[in-house]
């Protein structure tokens, strides 16, 4: 895997993507979460993209939202969207332990393009930025697969294991699973996961 080869792959199709997120309904997810949150959350968005439409939500609802982007392209759309946002151009690969302390982390359609390998690594991280209860609300790959693959017309590179496994990694790494599902939005499947650190 090469962070190159991903950061590149969304900086040149982050207009067509984001023309299209709209199609991946991730709005009942988040309403989930937010029934869920303290007032005024601070809440970190691992592969933010262009702040649309999750981080602009949380912010109307009058959260506090971090994004981190590979992408320069998508952070500086997140900016211009999401104005009372902070967001900062990240590879979330090099988190480290502790790095945040934050009431909620979510990560929607970014985990898997690390090698899955270090998923549970990942996984603990984030744990490490939590309070007790603290929430996650994260996508996860619908099935085993590792390789390229395009994603608008570029060269895209992803790696995640099926369901199960994703479900105990997330176990693994401390947290209580609230919502587990296979969402079907968007002419694709992700498995989206809501949690609460144990």
């Amino acid at each position: 895997m090469s962070v190159d080869l991903i950061k590149a792959g969304y900086n040149q199709a982050a207009p067509a993507y984001n023309r299209d997120r709209g199609f991946l309904k991730s709005g009942k997810y988040v309403r989930r979460l937010l029934q869920l949150l303290p007032a005024t959350a601070q809440i970190l968005d691992l592969g933010c993209g262009s702040g649309l439409p999750i981080d602009r939500e949380l912010l109307n609802q009058n959260h506090l939202v971090t994004g981190l982007d590979i992408s320069e392209t998508q952070i500086a759309a997140a900016k211009k969207n999401c104005p009372r946002g902070e967001f900062l151009v990240k590879d979330i690969s090099q988190l480290k332990p502790g790095e945040y302390a934050v009431d909620a982390v979510i990560s929607f359609y970014t985990i898997f393009h690390l090698p899955r390998t270090k998923h549970q690594r990942l996984l603990k991280t984030i744990a490490s930025f939590l309070p007790k209860n603290g929430l996650l609300l994260i996508t996860m790959g619908d099935r085993d697969f590792e390789g390229m693959h395009n994603f608008y017309g570029v060269n895209m590179w992803s790696s995640h294991y099926g369901p199960v496994k994703n479900s105990r990694l997330v176990k693994a790494a401390g947290f209580s699973i609230l919502t587990d599902e296979i969402d079907n939005s968007g002419r694709e499947k992700h498995q989206i996961i809501l949690a609460k650190k144990s």
